[in-house]
């Protein structure tokens, strides 16, 4: 065995899954180096989760052979590749609420009956978590860790259990940009030691912060691998999709009109029962997109459904054009001129069985020229949804296609199509590129920002941070329910921001300079 093929961790030869009807990864060909941070780059549905899956054994290979530090292995359930070393952290993580953090790391490890020695194994843990500034409370439950807490109990999981290969699903989606800098320093902290890190990744900026070399997964096949530190955003994305892509939006001037959207004070119930929104206000003006920032979870969503009228609210009002909509249904919310893009567009902004031509008529079926009386004109149903269609650049064969067999993108330009043509210049989205590969997401921001230049008022929630900065004229950020503080994107700094996102407040810390200023 030679020298080069020690040099590897990882080496994938052919591998090939399918799935009914779909062929998820096609003669896929991946060598990972030991001691590397390996980024798998690729759109949605590009097939990075489904062959990092397979190397996790939650998925064989049809076709392919796989070699783990040069020896070649037949990996058919998760048992045995954290045998071979190999572990995966999930997006969504795999711990157990009730549980504290030294019980979810040792979970399964041990034999029924065994009697464990509490003290040594916590002592095991403490040394291992000091190791790679994996900073968690042992004896903490997990129900009461941070998102990003809750990660490293996942990386100690996989530590303890000895892996030398680790996978990261989408480890940032999560995180404030503080979290994710500690990530980039824990991983590179790993890597040093010689584990071998791969994440998965749609997020250009991820891949030239994180990573030493990239591969590029486009709809099934490997397209290429480089030296990160020798390719650009631009580069990678034009292998990501297969041309150039936009990424600074050309800024045009813009005026800003009258209040279009007030909410004052506004409180409200999370699904719990417990305080989700602790009496927030804000304005959006005609001609901009005011954003509301945060990690999921702090009662962005409350706020998006009391605004739509999905939500009761506690307290508080809230206003379009000066009419008053507190407490409305969601169709009273509608007449009176406010569209909403929910962030789930399968569960909330489609009716996925249905053709396009229904999803797009849904907010004016009732009037004419749609309805005649109570009768519905299908001819003019099908002239109307083939105009938003053609406005919107839906990519589909027909607009009598059901919406669940679109791209996620096209299905997304389904919903702004439909909401923006209904819409009377006010509107709510939530994080509206979310899931979407990079070319949509191209086409949704653009989207929006039209609309604001043509004097939409567009309150943007998104856990998004780049979105946020690429869209927002103003931004607010909201932790455990209530508003850290606003500011203009001039003024906007990444860190600053996820500093509020994290709970400081702006004032706080503005008074805290003050104070220090004043001291000396």
């Amino acid at each position: 065995m030679g020298e080069s093929e020690n040099s590897y961790a990882i080496q994938m030869q052919g591998v090939t899954k399918r799935f009914p009807g779909v062929v998820a990864n096609q003669a896929v060909d991946l060598s990972v180096e030991r001691g590397h941070v390996h980024a798998l780059l690729g759109e949605n549905g590009a097939g990075k989760s489904t062959l990092m899956n397979v190397l996790a054994g939650l998925y064989q290979q049809d076709e392919g052979q796989i070699c783990i530090f040069g020896e070649p292995v037949n990996i058919q359930s998760p048992k045995d590749a954290i045998e071979l070393g190999i572990g995966m952290v999930h997006q969504h993580f795999m711990l157990v609420e009730s549980l504290t953090v030294a019980e979810n790391v040792i979970l399964g490890l041990y034999p029924t009956g065994l009697v464990i020695n509490e003290r040594k194994v916590k002592q095991e843990l403490r040394d291992l978590a000091d190791s790679y500034h994996l900073n968690v409370d042992l004896d903490a439950y997990i129900w009461q860790l941070s998102v990003g807490e809750q990660q490293r109990v996942e990386i100690l999981k996989l530590l303890y259990r000895g892996a030398k290969i680790l996978i990261l699903d989408e480890p940032t989606a999560v995180l404030t940009p503080q979290e994710s800098d500690q990530l980039i320093d824990i991983l590179h902290k790993m890597a040093s030691e010689g584990k071998t890190i791969i994440f998965i990744t749609h997020k250009l900026h991820e891949v030239m912060d994180f990573s030493d070399r990239v591969s590029v997964l486009r709809d099934g096949e490997m397209i290429d691998t480089r030296v990160t530190s020798q390719t650009t955003k631009n580069e990678l994305a034009k292998l990501m999709v297969g041309r150039e892509v936009l990424f600074n939006f050309q800024e045009r001037a813009h005026e800003r009109g009258d209040v279009v959207l007030k909410v004052e004070n506004l409180k409200a119930l999370s699904d719990k029962g417990l305080p989700a929104l602790k009496g927030v206000s804000l304005e959006v003006r005609a001609g901009e997109i005011v954003a509301v920032a945060g990690v999921a979870g702090n009662g962005q969503r409350e706020l998006a459904e009391a605004i739509t009228g999905l939500r009761r609210v506690q307290d508080g009002r809230i206003w379009i054009r000066g009419v008053d909509i507190t407490k409305k249904n969601p169709w009273q919310v509608i007449k009176a001129g406010l569209s909403f893009i929910p962030g789930d567009r399968i569960g909330r902004g489609l009716v996925p069985n249905l053709p396009i031509s229904d999803n797009l008529v849904m907010k004016v079926y009732r009037k004419p020229p749609i309805s005649n009386g109570p009768f519905i004109d299908y001819q003019r149903v099908e002239g109307f949804s083939e105009r938003l269609v053609d406005a919107f650049n839906i990519i589909t064969p027909s607009v009598k296609t059901n919406a669940r067999l679109l791209s996620g993108g096209n299905q997304q330009k389904v919903v702004l199509a439909r909401e923006i043509d209904a819409s009377s210049g006010a509107l709510v989205a939530v994080n509206p590129s979310r899931g979407l590969d990079i070319g949509a997401t191209e086409a949704v921001r653009k989207t929006l920002l039209e609309q604001r230049d043509q004097g939409a008022a567009i309150l943007l929630i998104s856990g998004e941070l780049e979105e946020v900065m690429q869209l927002a004229d103003r931004i607010f950020v909201i932790y455990e329910g209530e508003f850290m503080g606003e500011l203009d994107r001039e003024e906007a700094a990444v860190e600053e921001i996820g500093l509020m996102m994290a709970g400081e407040k702006r004032e706080r810390r503005t008074d805290e300079i003050s104070q220090s200023s004043g001291g000396q």
